[in-house]
């Protein structure tokens, strides 16, 4: 591996993420309603935000999801990740530590999100096709609390000096198995369907990232990079997080973080309601970061965790658990995907 032009690249990815960003996400949740209710008969002040991921247990229901690492300026991003996540409460994970198993001089470009976060909920990450013993490296590096193994054969067909052969399902079974934090396995933007999660339950994986279309585009990142770009035709492939949220409930015994395309506190509310435990973003709060500065994005985050008591207030819903018993009506466009794809709601 040539580790200056990795260092290069995970740098080209922030950039075209922002390049990419949009401010109206196509993860469809545009599509789904509430049914509002006059009376709440509750205060603001009685909900309850805690959830439950496994065997960790969250304040809230939100997290920073994996965005970078692996040279001098993602490292300081990643200082501020960490600042931001101590300050919300929220988890936060690293982006993929690939590099670092192979050059420790980068190690210090994803240790600040813990070195800035302490006390908090941090979350390594590795791709699919690592060893056991790779895996337990990136969970030591960062003190973490729990391992992604992202899967992104889309993003890998794409990307120039991408793999091109895809063998995951029992190394993500052995890692499940040899670990002693929690595996979560993460798609990076391009949605799941029941028939890989079943595959995943099946290894022993309990917890799944849906990682779904609508958020940062890595189809379009890498097809940029290409020289010729001609990959465009897929820059819609996948399903979005919405229909990847729907899909997850035919596989009720896997525990579901919602990522992709979380705009607003609403757009979490919902995805909370379709029977997420935990719903993350990037591309918004590096937008953010981007474009203001870390205390306004610290701001915006618990803003966000105020907007969700306010939704859940409106609802009547004391904690999670009520959320996820409210009625979701959904657009025609949806109906039609379960239709077709024989999903029960």
């Amino acid at each position: 591996m040539d580790l200056t032009r990795h260092a290069h690249r995970k740098d080209e990815h922030l950039s075209l993420a922002e390049k990419f960003y949009q401010p109206v996400a196509a993860s469809q949740f545009d599509q789904l309603r509430f049914v509002h209710q006059s009376l709440p008969e509750m205060a603001k002040a009685d909900v309850d935000l805690q959830t439950q991921l496994g065997p960790l247990t969250l304040p809230v229901p939100l997290m920073i999801e994996a965005m970078t690492g692996g040279s001098p300026r993602t490292g300081q991003v990643n200082a501020q990740l960490g600042r931001i996540a101590a300050a919300t409460g929220m988890p936060v994970a690293s982006g993929s530590q690939s590099i670092a198993l192979q050059d420790a001089s980068t190690t210090d470009t994803f240790t600040p999100l813990r070195e800035n976060n302490p006390d908090g909920l941090v979350f390594a990450n590795i791709g699919a096709g690592h060893t056991v013993a790779q895996a337990q490296a990136a969970v030591d590096m960062l003190a973490a609390n729990a391992l992604e193994i992202h899967v992104n054969a889309a993003q890998e067909i794409v990307m120039p000096e991408g793999d091109r052969t895809f063998h995951w399902l029992d190394g993500i079974g052995e890692t499940v198995a040899a670990l002693d934090v929690p595996v979560i396995v993460k798609e990076v933007g391009f949605g799941m369907a029941h028939e890989t999660l079943d595959q995943l339950a099946g290894v022993g994986v309990q917890l799944v990232d849906l990682g779904g279309r609508g958020g940062t585009n890595f189809v379009q990142i890498e097809n940029f990079r290409r020289p010729a770009k001609e990959l465009s035709y897929l820059d819609g492939w996948g399903q979005s997080t919405v229909e990847s949220l729907l899909e997850a409930r035919q596989v009720p015994k896997l525990q579901t973080i919602a990522t992709g395309g979380i705009r607003q506190p609403l757009d979490a509310a919902k995805a909370l309601a379709l029977g997420a435990r935990v719903v993350g973003s990037a591309g918004q709060i590096l937008h953010s970061l981007i474009k203001t500065d870390e205390e306004t994005t610290t701001q915006l985050l618990l803003g966000w965790q105020d907007g969700l008591r306010d939704i859940l207030t409106l609802l009547g819903c004391r904690n999670l658990a009520a959320l996820r018993e409210q009625q979701l009506l959904l657009s025609p466009e949806l109906m039609s995907y379960c239709q077709q794809r024989h999903l029960t709601n």
